[in-house]
């Protein structure tokens, strides 16, 4: 199968395409040398006027969005609206920049204090970049950035796609997405995965790939084959029918060959996420993220405010889990009503669960809401804290869970403490779950936003699955269950090896459950424990994909 250059990046969406390229073009950059304005009051009112354009027409976008689209593209109207972005970019006016290098050096500033809080607000980072520049290219008069027209099934290549573009991308013409940057937990390799659209990051010089160009993209391998041979291209497509069939009968709760219950979740971030995912064949939601409500207040929701919202989260649930994740935010700037003040790396500072420890009545009113909200409609409320890391932590949370009227208090394994003295630390709670994406980045030393380390952040690393099985072992010390909701529970062979480490759920998104239930079913849960030892045993990453790769059954691996 001769293909004229194979580029190999990193695969965040499963699946294969093949279709010309489209290239979605850089966004526009201020003038260099951009002259202070003459008239500084003026040119406040321009720079507003942009943020506004921007905002409006996000709104737009948003009313014309299917369900899942819609709220992401309202949230980024709402940054655009954001007094503080608007008072930074008015201090950089005030400082001699011109209009369209103040939004960008305001936005730069924002971003910079996102990324510093790490978690859900780092993940924002590519929103906030976008809005700051469509603002730009507002200031300047020229068309905002984004993915041009599309008029036959293309894939989608660019430096980085900002979410609000994938989001809103018509599956039937975006056939993939290939981008030069981005990371494995990025918002776009997340939102891609959640469409069912192979994508894949990090692809060594995409941006250099000639627009028309064809090229066949393989979202499980990380591959990206330009001008393919036809043999190639039907080796993908009997590969893409035999997926089809084999997950067409994937259907009904987690179990092994031999019957051993593995409950297959998901995760949402809002309401449309749980309106989306409620119909479908899920065993419930392993990650309800809270932050979205908290995000743009300006000061502390109600209770009545946040028992209407998680009512809306749960009642597509009743009966089935929810497992609900308190807040995780960081003591900086973008909550205003949690404040602690600076501090020189809010990342490994006062964020989710010390931020509660030190505004408890800020997670009193969140669990209360949450009480009432599952009286309200039957869902098994499972309640977890993040940023766990010793015994007092989660036996404060747990007691304070249980005041609030709420039966299930667990914790969340990021911090790799948590992890090692998971014995002690699960001794007085009722459950544990794996956030293996935080926990992949403590454990590596490496920021999960860097997509230029993303090698480090494999969830393949040997490392971090010694680490996984660490928390799985103290937690059956009490027979507390441990589950795992980061993004390499989507990965069905890799789902196997934590199922045989001691997973006992896995919550990925819901387009990614049917393959995961799939090779669950063709391996026994000794089977899952041989491809764990096999995965330990490894010195790379790299050996430990391949190895278990080769162990598992064909009737899976010739799909992936």
């Amino acid at each position: 199968m001769l293909v004229h250059e194979t580029r190999t990046g990193i695969g965040v969406s499963g699946g294969s395409a093949a279709g010309p390229v489209v290239q979605v073009a850089p966004p526009a950059a201020p003038p260099k040398d951009e002259p202070a304005p003459a008239d500084v009051d003026a040119a406040i009112q321009h720079v507003l006027e942009s943020f506004e354009a921007v905002a409006v027409e996000l709104d737009t976008r948003a009313a014309g969005a299917d369900e899942h689209a819609a709220p992401i593209l309202t949230a980024n109207a709402m940054m655009a609206r954001d007094v503080g972005l608007h008072g930074a970019a008015t201090d950089r006016l005030k400082a001699g920049d011109g209009p369209a290098t103040a939004i960008k050096n305001a936005v730069e500033a924002y971003a910079a204090q996102f990324e510093a809080l790490g978690g859900y607000f780092a993940e924002r980072v590519a929103d906030l970049r976008d809005v700051g520049a469509r603002a730009v290219a507002a200031a300047l008069g020229l068309p905002a950035p984004g993915v041009p027209p599309l008029t036959e099934p293309s894939v989608i290549v660019a430096l980085d796609l900002a979410p609000a573009d994938t989001a809103t991308l018509d599956r039937e013409l975006a056939i993939a997405i290939v981008t030069q940057a981005g990371g494995r937990t990025s918002h776009t390799a997340i939102l891609a995965a959640q469409r069912g659209i192979p994508a894949v990051v990090q692809v060594p010089d995409a941006t250099s790939i000639e627009p028309g160009t064809f090229v066949a993209v393989d979202g499980d391998a990380g591959e990206v084959a330009i001008d393919p041979d036809p043999a190639l291209l039907e080796a993908q497509r009997v590969r893409r029918e035999k997926r089809a069939a084999a997950l067409a009968t994937s259907t009904g709760p987690g179990l092994t060959a031999d019957g051993h219950a593995v409950p297959l979740l998901a995760n949402i971030g809002g309401v449309a996420d749980a309106e989306e995912a409620g119909p479908q064949d899920l065993e419930g939601v392993g990650l309800f993220r809270t932050e979205f409500v908290f995000l743009s207040a300006t000061v502390a929701p109600t209770l009545e405010e946040q028992t209407d919202i998680y009512t809306k989260v749960f009642a597509p649930f009743e009966g089935r889990r929810v497992v609900v994740r308190t807040l995780d935010a960081g003591a900086d700037k973008p909550l205003a009503f949690a404040d602690l003040g600076e501090e020189e790396n809010p990342a490994l500072g006062r964020r989710g669960l010390r931020l509660s420890q030190a505004l408890p009545d800020l997670l009193d009113t969140q669990l209360k809401a949450l009480a009432a909200a599952a009286n309200a409609t039957g869902a098994d409320a499972r309640v977890m804290a993040p940023m766990v890391a010793t015994v007092d932590e989660a036996e404060w949370f747990a007691s304070r869970v249980r005041a609030a009227g709420l039966k299930k208090a667990g914790v969340m394994i990021e911090v790799p403490a948590a992890a090692l003295r998971s014995e002690h630390v699960l001794e007085n709670v009722d459950f544990a779950s794996i956030g293996t994406n935080d926990l992949a980045q403590y454990t590596m030393a490496t920021d999960r936003m860097a997509g230029e380390l993303s090698e480090l952040l494999d969830p393949w690393q040997p490392a971090v699955i010694d680490v996984v099985a660490a928390a799985c072992a103290g937690g059956a010390v009490h027979d507390v269950p441990v589950g795992v909701c980061g993004e390499s529970a989507g990965d069905p062979l890799l789902a196997l090896v934590l199922v045989g480490l001691g997973v006992a759920s896995l919550s990925m998104a819901p387009s990614k459950v049917p393959a995961v239930r799939l090779a669950l079913s063709l391996h026994t849960l000794e089977e899952c424990r041989e491809l764990a030892r096999i995965a330990r045993s490894a010195r790379t990453a790299q050996d430990a994909h391949e190895a278990v790769r080769a162990a598992a059954k064909d009737a899976l691996t010739e799909i992936l």
